[in-house]
């Protein structure tokens, strides 16, 4: 039986496979954190569940819609394929990969399906762009993501079959990004940037030159959930990955700590004649990013890339900032043990604590 895109506002009326999004209606295939996903199927991604479910020819398939809240590269994939099942089967692992760059941002050059996959998402990334608005722009617009985001699937979901078969094809959209990815990626695996990595608190701090692309941060953040970026010039992010917000299945993670209070600390630390605050979003904000600012950014400007956005300086060292970040992680985890599967409950509860 061929299976149709739905939008989401009418999943409602014709129960649906549910892709990277919540609703009781039908199978869900979601890495959100509580989704309703058979166990079975779970995966990192949301493209991954689908994709296993496409593998095991699962019985909760049988629905002829398909649907998701929002358009994103993981959620795209996932769709595509369950319109598409035979030809996202023979494409498997350049799918996941797809998946895994879109949505954690984690390149890896050395696997097999990695530069396919690059140019793939960066071709996405750039007509989305071009064609509508960027990721979180929907915030701008008077209608919601739910009601915005058909118009993407309806133009992507006919027109990927054509550059997944020949990436060529797409090369006018998707070279620029490539070729910064790349850039960036040399210069974050080069001898310019030092990595620390810490085991026990999920942290791997990045010392580089400047911002870059996120696959090229990223890229060496696999199996970790916080990055703080020391940049030359005194400028730092801290960053809480996607990947604790959502319900990894591969491996077992440390709940998020809310960095309300390290930013206070900070801001304590800071010479009072310079401009801009410390602050971070809360702990269910898709990725909490500690930094300083004038005025705090829009979520559409959060989600663009770290070479987008202006980062403030600040009077406190590099050396002294690493030690309160680390030690502010070290207090909060004391006693907390990785686990998989965190509930939003729990997270809140912990650092209400």
């Amino acid at each position: 039986m061929p299976r149709q895109y739905l939008p989401f506002y009418e999943v409602k009326n014709r129960p649906a496979l549910i892709v990277d999004s919540v609703h009781p209606s039908g199978l869900t295939l979601s890495h959100w954190r509580g989704a309703a996903t058979p166990a079975e199927l779970r995966d990192d991604t949301s493209a991954g569940s689908v994709l296993n479910a496409l593998r095991q020819n699962h019985p909760g398939l049988q629905s002829e819609w398909v649907t998701a809240n929002h358009f994103d590269v993981d959620g795209f994939v996932g769709v595509w394929s369950l319109l598409n099942p035979e030809r996202a089967l023979q494409r498997e692992a350049l799918l996941r990969e797809m998946a895994v760059i879109g949505d954690f941002r984690e390149l890896d050059l050395g696997k097999p399906a990695a530069e396919e996959a690059l140019q793939l998402v960066c071709w996405l990334n750039a007509v989305e762009k071009e064609r509508f608005y960027p990721p979180f722009g929907a915030e701008d617009r008077e209608e919601s993501e739910v009601r915005l985001s058909p118009a993407k699937f309806g133009f992507f979901l006919p027109a990927f079959g054509k550059v997944l078969a020949q990436p060529e094809t797409g090369r006018h959209h998707w070279q620029a990004e490539y070729d910064r990815v790349l850039e960036d990626y040399a210069l974050i695996h080069g001898p310019q940037t030092h990595l620390t990595a810490y085991p026990s608190l999920g942290l791997v701090v990045v010392e580089t030159p400047r911002p870059v692309h996120y696959y090229a941060l990223f890229s060496v953040t696999v199996g970790y959930d916080a990055v703080l970026s020391l940049y030359h010039g005194n400028r730092y992010e801290l960053e809480q990955k996607y990947t604790t917000w959502i319900d990894l299945a591969s491996r077992p993670t440390l709940p998020r700590v809310s960095l309300a209070p390290l930013a206070a600390r900070l801001n304590a630390l800071e010479d009072s004649s310079a401009a801009g605050q410390w602050h971070a979003e809360p702990v269910t904000d898709t990725g909490p990013i500690l930094r300083r600012d004038r005025q705090p950014l829009r979520k559409v400007q959060r989600y663009a890339n770290p070479y987008e956005r202006p980062v403030l300086p600040s009077s406190i060292p590099p050396e002294a900032l690493k030690n309160k970040v680390k030690g502010y992680l070290e207090e909060k985890y004391a006693g907390i043990v990785p686990k998989k599967y965190w509930t939003w409950e729990e997270v809140k509860r912990l650092n209400r604590g």
